[in-house]
């Protein structure tokens, strides 16, 4: 009762049915925070037809994965209990791999899923669940996947490798606990009746046991230029903006990721608030420099040189 009036902001002792849903998962998942990073599903507009995976820029192959992925998850107790498919399957929950470069949107489509399910987004924090004495890190899974089941939670095992990297052959004691390790988290995995979203940038390192028993893997390729666009386009709302921003002949000029394209639009917004201001072309440029050399991308300076000599000549 607590928690839902505390989050009933705004509305003392008049919480909702989302307030009680939000403090019957944080009950649930009570003791999930000390080895996971907890991200709550963000308040909906019932009148807003936005969906939280519109944020999440990738070719419509993609997308249909992504949507077909949030079709079994709201269908899955119908489908498994309700008809009795669950005799046919040996896991009835649902895993998921996201594989592809740094910065191309794996966590970001992460948190799209869990916001578009409604459900808290559990990113699980390696350093606090893998242990150095024995049988600890069981003992952290089970935890993890016990009250995630409890909490109605999606897990991100982000950086999955670390993780569920391939099992070696026996050389001492420390590799057979790191191989019974692996196992124990193989079962765990098969049992959870849940969503676990694992990303990585190297799925190849992967335990072909984990690859065999996911029911999706989803490959992030960088984005196209078209993609680049509309990925500058939303760093930068309409309401932020000092001056029209022709952002097209940076999206076309450079080939970066989603995530180093937002590293530059924060940039860019830092210069102005330092300004007192809102966001000019001449900010955007700033960030996208900083970011390159930053990068070691000295090589594209001169191509940004000229976007900025061309820019000031039309302004003249």
């Amino acid at each position: 009762m607590a928690l839902a009036r505390a989050a009933a902001n705004g509305r003392p002792n008049q919480p909702d049915d989302a307030d009680w849903l939000g403090g019957f998962r944080r009950i649930a998942g009570a003791r999930l925070p000390t080895l996971a990073r907890r991200i709550e599903p963000p308040a909906t507009d019932t009148g807003d037809d936005e969906s939280p995976l519109d944020i999440v820029v990738l070719p419509a192959a993609q997308r249909d994965q992504l949507a077909e992925l949030i079709s079994h998850v709201r269908h899955s107790r119908v489908v498994l209990e309700d008809w009795g498919y669950a005799a046919l399957t040996d896991g009835q929950g649902i895993a998921a791999l996201f594989s592809g470069d740094s910065g191309t949107g794996k966590t970001t489509a992460a948190h799209a899923i869990a916001a578009e399910l409604g459900a808290d987004l559990y990113a699980i924090d390696l350093a606090q669940v893998v242990s150095k004495y024995i049988g600890e890190t069981e003992k952290n899974l089970d935890l993890i996947f016990d009250d995630a089941q409890r909490a109605g939670a999606v897990l991100l095992f982000d950086e999955a490798d670390a993780l569920f990297g391939k099992r070696s052959a026996v050389s001492d004691a420390r590799d057979r606990y790191a191989n019974i390790e692996v196992a124990h988290l193989l079962q765990r995995i098969q049992r959870f009746t849940g969503l676990a979203l694992l990303t990585t940038n190297h799925a190849d390192n992967l335990d072909p046991a984990f690859t065999r028993r996911l029911r999706f893997r989803i490959e992030f390729p960088r984005p196209t230029a078209s993609d680049r666009l509309t990925i500058w386009e939303q760093s930068f709302p309409a309401d932020l903006r000092a001056e029209t921003l022709d952002l097209r002949a940076i999206a076309f000029a450079f080939d970066l990721t989603g995530g180093t394209i937002r590293q530059m639009a924060v940039h860019a917004a830092m210069l102005a608030a330092e300004e007192g201001g809102l966001i000019r072309f001449d900010h955007v440029l700033s960030g996208v420099r900083s970011q390159l050399v930053r990068l070691g991308l000295y090589t594209d300076l001169p191509r940004l040189d000229a976007i900025a000599t061309a820019a000031r000549a039309k302004a003249a």
